[in-house]
């Protein structure tokens, strides 16, 4: 499976942003997503994921704020963000996993596909 994410951009603290990871190659029903974000001079992070089941995991620090959902029928996943703060200025970037659920989904080993990360930038 390829992804793509998609929706970054610059925007003022407080404001919202929502990216999107769309998939070809092959169905993406059966795939659990995952989103990780990487700040300059930061490693990458985990931010939350959605599983096959639409059931979904948020790190501490954007629990309230980000929500994940996903499309089946349009292949995507989707990554709502509000109330952004300067530091969720960040690379964003989708993985997924179709191999079945285990408890390390906040790992980097716990997906098999990467895609490209769309930048998200917030000003203060």
């Amino acid at each position: 499976v390829q992804l793509q994410a998609s929706g970054g951009g610059l925007v003022q603290t407080g404001g919202s942003l929502r990216l999107s990871c769309a998939a070809s190659g092959r169905t993406f029903s059966s795939y659990a997503v995952g989103w990780f974000r990487q700040a300059p001079g930061r490693e990458r992070e985990f931010v939350g994921v959605i599983s096959r089941t639409g059931a979904t995991h948020y790190d501490h620090f954007v629990k309230d704020r980000l929500a994940i959902s996903r499309d089946n029928a349009k292949n995507t996943v989707y990554l709502q963000m509000n109330s952004l703060k300067p530091e969720d200025t960040a690379v964003y970037s989708c993985a997924a996993r179709n191999r079945a659920w285990s408890g390390d989904w906040y790992t980097l080993g716990f997906y098999d596909y990467w895609g490209q990360g769309t930048l998200v930038t917030v000003s203060s």
